[in-house]
């Protein structure tokens, strides 16, 4: 078996165990997911070795979809950092086998502080899961690895199972991409929605011309600024613009009088404005509704800059 089959073996392999993760859900998800939502504390998860490394990866979309949650890492909570857990946090307890040591010496603990305690495991009968309010299930019928030993399709299977609560939670939250952007500042996403017009748009050297002007002084402009269009304005009013299409399509259809046509001859009127203080995503939606690669940024009736597509890729 060549290398690419492998892969397309294991591809299948954790896929089966995916969609197989459909029939391990019973009322408990749902009784969780609701649990979490009224929960005025946080959703604090736990787990050791890989259960934990994918442990901290959900604890890391919980905090970025809106439940503020983290990781604890379960041996350094037993030498002192129990302190951290507080009466009103939810726990969410991975141990793929549900007898994992370090995880279960957590449980006496929960149990006076009176914390809701949810278990991911592959075991319905586990001690972990017997000693938790909710149980998910992650049992997979194989692991990927051909020794039955690394865990494979069960990490694949519990990230899965982190994912399904994530979204659960945004749709009960009605989680927005606003408020994903509030969380990811620094992100492509987060800076088109947060960020303003006016931030980016184009506001130095603009393209001006007046109605009355040539053509060969269109073309000249339109050459010095790159931006594919001129602005014409009359009495520092905008009245139109012209792109470089619209030059082309003029030198196709007026070929005898071309070098005689002026800027009012070829500009589009009412051109297509924004005003400076929304948003990029604003900007987009309104290139995309108007089929345009341009806008003029306006505030209070004049013109302060052009914003265009290639900007909002910030």
């Amino acid at each position: 078996m060549s290398s690419q089959d492998r892969a397309k073996e294991v591809f299948k392999i954790e896929a089966d165990a995916i969609r197989q993760l459909s029939n391990n859900l019973t009322d408990d998800f749902d009784k969780a997911i609701e649990d979490i939502l009224t929960c005025k504390g946080k959703l604090i998860i736990s787990g050791m070795g890989k259960s934990g490394i994918i442990g901290k990866k959900i604890a890391a979309t919980m905090a970025s979809t809106g439940t503020p949650s983290f990781f604890l890492h379960p041996g350094e909570a037993y030498h002192g950092d129990l302190g951290m857990i507080e009466s009103e946090d939810i726990l969410l307890l991975i141990s793929n086998s549900g007898e994992t040591d370090e995880v279960l010496k957590l449980i006496p603990f929960l149990k006076a502080q009176n914390n809701i305690v949810i278990a991911m495991s592959r075991n319905v009968n586990s001690t972990l899961a017997k000693n938790s309010k909710y149980h998910l299930n992650i049992s997979v019928k194989q692991e990927a690895c051909p020794l039955q030993l690394a865990p494979t399709s069960s990490t694949t299977a519990t990230l899965v199972m982190g994912d399904a609560i994530a979204v659960a939670l945004m749709k009960k939250r009605d989680f927005k991409e606003k408020d994903f952007a509030q969380f990811h500042p620094g992100g492509s996403l987060g800076r088109r929605l947060l960020t303003s017009v006016k931030d980016v748009m184009k506001k130095e050297n603009l393209p001006l011309v007046t109605s009355s002007s040539s053509i060969k002084e269109l073309i000249q402009v339109l050459s010095q600024a790159r931006l594919g269009m001129v602005i014409v304005m009359d009495s520092d009013e905008v009245i139109g613009i012209v792109t470089d299409g619209d030059i082309r399509r003029a030198m196709e259809e007026s070929e005898e009088r071309f070098f005689l046509l002026r800027a009012s001859e070829l500009m589009s009127k009412n051109p297509k404005t924004i005003n400076g203080k929304e948003k990029l995503t604003v900007a987009q939606e309104l290139m995309t509704q108007l089929k345009v690669n341009s806008l003029l940024v306006m505030q209070d009736s004049k013109l302060v800059g052009v914003v265009q597509i290639y900007d909002l890729a910030i």
